[in-house]
């Protein structure tokens, strides 16, 4: 369904967010680029945006010396920080540390033209980019004028009606593709 309303849309790049922590959004954002990638014709890159937190490269056992961390400070190139996981079809730009100044790093120039170049350089990829729960800091907010599309990832009972509201508010301007109910009991 994610990719279907992708293509309908010509979106090439998703944004995964949850209101708060623990929602299990950078699960769903491994999963996600997992199953895209074992789509025919399609390519996925995974990219840890979620600065404050960073988990992808421990949660796939990744121990790349460079990362997302050394791009930033323009000690690496970006061919230097991608990694291939082993699985066909899948790159992911893994963040090794906390990076104080998230939202300041994020909002550079730097940062700005790394995603035209992932939007631009392969016609068929997909690029997820896991960012930090909207209502925690200004990070998701930086970036989601750069990005065709807004998957939301909520936990079933653990966000108040209030914290949702307040999320769907902030996501007016985006392209919300969908929403992803996590924990949800039958």
């Amino acid at each position: 369904q994610v990719l279907q309303k992708m293509e309908e849309n010509n979106w090439r790049t998703v944004a995964i967010i949850s209101p708060t922590p623990a929602a299990g959004k950078t699960n769903t954002s491994i999963n996600l680029a997992i199953s895209i990638a074992k789509q025919p014709q399609k390519s996925v890159m995974l990219v840890d945006f979620d600065l404050r937190r960073p988990s992808i490269a421990k949660y796939l056992g990744l121990n790349q010396e460079k990362s997302f961390n050394d791009f930033l400070k323009g000690n690496a190139d970006l061919s230097d920080i991608i990694v291939n996981p082993g699985i066909p079809q899948l790159t992911i730009i893994p963040t090794n540390k906390p990076v104080k100044k998230s939202s300041e790093s994020l909002s550079s120039a730097r940062v700005k033209q790394l995603i035209v170049e992932l939007k631009e350089r392969y016609d068929s990829r997909i690029v997820i980019f896991d960012l930090p729960p909207i209502l925690n800091a200004d990070d998701a907010m930086v970036l989601l004028p750069q990005v065709d599309c807004v998957l939301l990832v909520l936990c079933d009972g653990s966000h108040t009606e209030a914290e949702i509201s307040e999320t769907m508010r902030l996501l007016n301007k985006s392209n919300i593709l969908g929403v992803v109910v996590n924990k949800a009991e039958v």
